[in-house]
């Protein structure tokens, strides 16, 4: 017998080379892990979707597949239960499964093979890296490096790489050519959607009260389900939006979701493509098109996908379970109550959580730099912040959402995923998008009327952290501009910090 999780759908696995008649493959959906955070409607749908999308697939090819649905009679609603169960009916000898990609659920497979006489592990055979590849990688240094494994996976995987191994376009790194806001020189182009109707699925939900957040077209459901679509996302990509990708991969537009992002990270974090298919497609697109994309869009991309990505999964593997409980600054303030709306005044956040909420998506910059910025410089306890970021986006898996939140985002872990923290005031968020026009707020104020929240925080949050952060050479400058800042403009600063603080629900 052997499980497949639900972000396991790699049809290229090695299980799947032969039709073996005494081999049963089990999947299901079992309410915990619809409760273990409130998912978004999108995430819990789409994953149900490719979920018996890949089951069918199997069975299609011959394999013998057991599938529990949500409310199958015999489903009992847990891992362990359902599988003993089938232990015992079909007189199974022997249990297998793949590496999972959460601890929890690594603790909790790791107890069910105690309940056979034979079992054995597998790699996903997915990601480009082993478990402990960054935690060896790093081993002896005082920090982890992201620049340092970037440059170690290019030469290891002969990406973007002559053949002396020296990198493509002499430079490693293109991110300085990646940071401007949309200017409208290049038009945008609307996503590649795939419409279908989840109404059954939604109905599902509703039926065994399965509690939710967002909102879902259960018409026109459009997240691409199986291989076929996920390449297809993948041709849009390259054709379509490659070209402009790197230019503004930062770039935030209220008008429009998505701008030159890929939204592969959904099928790629249920496996159903790997990282591996992703570069090497685009990086051929780039070779047959180089007279139109600049090396330094496809740089920008790589570096997220076998970069960034492999290096967020080796640090949780490095650094769980005491990972989950870092709170640097002790911080304990809950979530404002628009969080779950996106009613809130400031139309930064009221776009990106309101895009978050509609769509189950926002892009890195409007996850780390307005909302992830907004809940640090707010002191929210990075729990709280953890599972809404785990909750709302359809690609948030544990092993790379908490490494990116408390880590990244929060500085929650002191400094082990980044070398400062991301904070900012109005004046990044007013040069990488259009948000601050016509806001209620006036991004140029730090106090007073209608003085835009991120300005008096941000500065306050140096000014409250100074005993923890001065001696952090990355924002050294911070602490002089506050050094040469008249304390009366401090006073004035912490005082409407200290009013927004404690009205974080009437932003």
């Amino acid at each position: 017998m052997r499980l497949i999780l639900g972000d396991q759908l790699n049809c290229r696995h090695l299980w799947f080379a032969d039709k073996q008649k005494d081999v049963t493959y089990v999947m299901m959906e079992i309410m915990p892990e619809q409760l273990y955070v409130k998912h978004h409607i999108q995430k819990i749908v789409g994953f149900f979707l490719n979920m018996r999308h890949f089951a069918l697939s199997l069975k299609q090819q011959g394999h013998h597949v057991i599938y529990f649905y949500l409310d199958s009679a015999e489903n009992q609603q847990d891992f362990r239960a359902n599988l003993i169960w089938l232990k015992q009916k079909l007189n199974i000898k022997k249990f297998e499964y793949q590496l999972p990609d959460e601890l929890r659920l690594d603790e909790t497979l790791k107890e069910i093979q105690k309940e056979f006489k034979e079992s054995k592990v597998y790699d996903t055979h997915h990601f480009l890296t082993s478990r402990n590849e960054v935690k060896d990688f790093f081993k002896g240094k005082k920090q982890y490096l992201m620049e340092n494994f970037y440059r170690y996976m290019r030469k290891k995987h002969h990406l973007l790489v002559d053949s002396q191994l020296n990198p493509t376009g002499g430079q490693w790194n293109f991110d300085a050519d990646n940071r401007k806001k949309y200017d409208g020189k290049v038009p945008l182009k609307e996503p590649l959607i795939f419409k279908r109707d989840v109404t059954e699925l939604v109905n599902l939900l509703e039926k065994m009260q399965v509690p939710y957040m967002g909102e879902i077209n259960k018409k026109e459901f459009d997240y691409p389900v199986g291989r076929q679509e996920a390449f297809a996302l993948l041709d849009y990509f390259c054709q379509e939006l490659l070209p402009a990708f790197g230019t503004y991969e930062d770039a935030m537009l209220k008008e429009h979701v998505t701008l030159f992002h890929s939204r592969l990270s959904f099928v790629l974090n249920l496996k159903i493509i790997s990282p591996n298919e992703i570069i090497q497609q685009v990086i051929k697109y780039w070779e047959h098109h180089q007279n139109s994309i600049t090396i330094a869009q496809v740089e920008g991309f790589t570096r997220q996908v076998i970069g960034w990505r492999e290096y967020m999964r080796g640090i949780y593997w490095a650094e769980m379970p005491g990972f989950k409980e870092k709170n640097f600054f002790n911080y304990n303030a809950p979530l404002p109550d628009w969080f779950w709306d996106g009613k809130v005044k400031m139309h930064c956040l009221k776009h990106c959580i309101a895009n978050s909420l509609e769509n189950a998506y926002a892009h890195h910059i409007q996850r780390l730099m307005v909302i992830g910025n907004f809940t640090l410089l707010a002191g929210i306890h990075p729990t709280e912040v953890d599972n809404w970021f785990l909750g709302v986006y359809t690609d948030a898996i544990e092993w790379v959402q908490i490494t990116n939140t408390r880590g990244m985002s929060q500085f929650a872990d002191g400094g082990i995923v980044g070398s400062k923290p991301y904070v900012s005031s109005a004046n990044y968020i007013d040069k990488m998008s259009n948000y601050c026009k016509n806001c209620f707020y006036d991004k140029t104020k730090r106090y007073g009327n209608k003085a835009c929240p991120f300005n008096s925080l941000y500065w306050n949050f140096y000014i409250e952290q100074e005993d923890k952060l001065k001696n952090n050479q990355r924002v050294s400058m911070m602490y002089k501009l506050l050094e040469k800042m008249e304390p009366t403009e401090k006073e004035k600063i912490s005082e409407q910090a200290k009013k927004y603080l404690e009205n974080l629900n009437s932003l």
